[in-house]
């Protein structure tokens, strides 16, 4: 701030220099809207490798054709991206209720789906009194541990907090203020110490559920138990003994716990995380009248339950199905925002994919009728974010008559592209048989890979724009057909030898010849887009500043300095900068009357680079010219 002077000395001012550095943005962040087996709906999910999405929305899909799109995506150089999931239908989440008398605790899986069905929770009280143990695991078909979570020494009064807070698979409701019942088969208290004299060694266990057994005479030992975990040590290798060729056998567990209210300890005993459905229960063996009675495992108010409560058995886990155009779009005025709006709450994405809209086959089809209400709203869309949308062609578009046909009939903008044909990719889903595509996720992760190698000025095209992980394409054209495409603005993707597949176009839908659009190419428009969104965010500060030529002065020193730091860079036309670009904010371009209406005027103007489409050799036979 200014300085008073009020003493004979020296003084020290800081004057601020003006300067406001202006950042670009970044030019390939992808927004893929589309169906998958679980993750939030309805919800933008930010996410950094094709692994943040199998862990966010359960990987490939059969029936999503967005989760191939995203692995094209990152497999070809994307880096980052945002995931919306919808779908049409009942989707519904998966949930338990446990409930003994006077509590309430219930279980929902952290997103709609079938996924939670696969969701187990354990309960123990192997804690301090009036607190429980919770353990939620994914488990898959034949019972392997996918993901698994414990929260200790819970009560009642914190459950809801601590698990909502930090749980990636649950939440969890909560009522009353009695401790939900332990998992497994739970004993009587235990009269300690005792010894297993002859008659009383064996005992007889009952395993329900997968690896449905009955053993008997089992063995406990003849040592005398003096403790509970003396016990539990004997019991669990007694059961894990009895039958280890099956896995819930051998991954038996038993602990010693102590339930609310209880002044003694007792015994859990649950099966293995293969069948966390399976129940152990006990018996005198038939050679021994009392072990299963001294364990307190029989009689009295043993409790058995499943060694794991499985989410679903409440209401079941349901996907819905894959969405229409409503899902799909979803509504600006809801709140939060749903389907594409959700993106309204993404401050930054540049490339939108739709890959739905071109699966018009099978029973899963997208109705083709509303094919353009889709693609003219989320171009609109695009064209208010400052973003790029990339069509996908139908899966029955697949020779170069119905191509021509389909986009004859499609409305055309300068913030969109569209790729022919599809392309294939080995499906890990189906024993790595061809699937077709569209383009969208490829030509995404094409843009991010092209950008960060040679600027977003250069067009994603040429014999370097390989298509990583694309096996073939779904129409092999020559150049002659290629020819017939190239001036309607369809880009193609070839194959070529040594080259392998890859993209061979650049034109934006408003590129078609006879349209003569300034925005006829793809890397001019996306420079475009990122010039204004820059220079959008990096002029922010100027808003309520004093509105005359110190003002303008400063402006044209920061955006000039971005411009030119571009030129340096290569991404403009011209051997110098007064070719290549202009800054323009003075009394010219904000008169009196702008001031007057707190208006501030700034041109930029940039000359483009445009990519080399058509290369002419020209070669003439000389006879008999003398060099000099």
């Amino acid at each position: 701030m200014p300085i008073t002077p009020t003493y004979p000395g020296v003084y020290i001012e800081e004057v601020p220099s003006g300067v406001h550095t202006i950042a670009g943005v970044s030019t390939s962040v992808a927004a893929f809207v589309d169906f998958f087996k679980r993750g939030p709906m309805n919800t933008a999910v930010q996410i950094f490798s094709f692994g943040d999405f199998e862990r966010e929305f359960g990987g490939l899909d059969l029936r999503s054709e967005a989760s191939y799109a995203i692995q094209q995506f990152y497999l070809n150089g994307g880096s980052e991206a945002w995931v919306v999931r919808v779908a049409s239908g009942t989707p519904a989440k998966a949930d338990v209720v446990l409930n003994p008398a006077g509590t309430s605790l219930k279980v929902f899986a952290v997103s709609e789906g079938v996924w939670g069905n696969s969701l187990r929770v354990g309960i123990d009280q192997a804690a301090p009194a009036n607190q429980f143990n919770l353990t939620i695991s994914e488990v898959t078909s034949n019972g392997a541990v996918l993901r698994q979570e414990t929260f200790r020494n819970l009560s009642m009064a914190t459950v809801e907090r601590t698990v909502n807070e930090s749980s990636g698979l649950v939440t969890v409701q909560a009522s009353g203020s009695a401790l939900p019942v332990p998992t497994g088969t739970v004993s009587d208290p235990l009269a300690l110490p005792f010894s297993l004299a002859a008659g009383t060694r064996k005992v007889k266990i009952t395993y329900a559920g997968a690896d449905a057994d009955v053993k008997d005479d089992v063995d406990l030992g003849s040592a005398a138990i003096g403790s509970l975990d003396e016990a539990a040590a004997r019991l669990q290798a007694a059961i894990r003994s009895a039958n280890p060729a099956k896995r819930g056998w051998a991954e038996a567990t038993v602990r010693v716990i102590q339930p609310p209210g209880a002044t003694t300890g007792r015994l859990q005993i649950t099966a293995g995380p293969s069948a966390p459905d399976a129940v152990i229960s006990f018996a005198n063996a038939a050679s021994d009248a009392a072990t299963a009675g001294l364990l307190k495992l029989t009689g009295g108010t043993v409790t058995t339950n499943p060694a794991q409560y499985k989410v679903g058995a409440g209401t079941a886990g349901n996907d819905g199905t894959p969405p229409d155009a409503n899902a799909l779009l979803g509504s600006a005025a809801a709140t939060p925002p749903t389907g594409m709006y959700a993106l309204d709450k993404v401050s930054l994405f540049n490339i939108l994919c739709l890959p739905r809209i071109a699966k018009v086959t099978g029973t899963d089809a997208f109705v083709a009728g509303q094919v353009d209400t889709v693609i003219s709203t989320a171009t609109t869309y695009c064209e208010n974010r400052r973003a790029f949308l990339i069509l996908d062609t139908p899966s029955d578009q697949n020779t170069l008559p119905k191509i021509k046909t389909w986009m004859s009939a499609r409305p055309r903008h300068k913030n969109t592209a569209v790729y022919f044909p599809r392309v294939q990719v080995a499906d890990p889903l189906d024993d790595f048989r061809p699937r077709s595509l569209g383009a969208s996720g490829t030509m995404a992760g094409l843009y991010a890979r092209t950008d960060v190698a040679r600027g977003v000025w250069k067009a994603p095209a040429g014999t370097e724009a390989v298509l990583r992980g694309v096996t073939k394409l779904d129409y092999v054209m020559t150049d002659l057909e290629n020819g017939s495409l190239n001036p309607l603005a369809i880009n193609c993707l070839r194959n070529f030898p040594v080259y392998g597949n890859v993209s061979w176009g650049a034109r934006t839908l408003d590129g078609a010849d006879q349209q003569a659009s300034e925005w006829k190419y793809i890397p001019v428009r996306r420079l475009a887009l990122f010039l204004e969104e820059s220079l959008y965010r990096g002029t922010q500060w100027v808003v309520f500043e004093p509105n005359d030529e110190p003002l303008w002065s400063q402006i044209r020193l920061n955006i000039g300095a971005f411009m030119h730091n571009l030129f340096r860079q290569g991404a403009f036309q011209g051997a110098s900068p007064r070719e290549a670009y202009l800054v323009k904010c003075d009394r010219e371009t904000t008169t009196q009357n702008d001031i007057n209406l707190g208006i501030v005027n700034i041109v930029v103007g940039f000359a483009p680079l445009k990519p080399a489409e058509f290369v002419i050799l020209k070669i003439q036979q000389l006879a008999g010219q003398i060099q000099t």
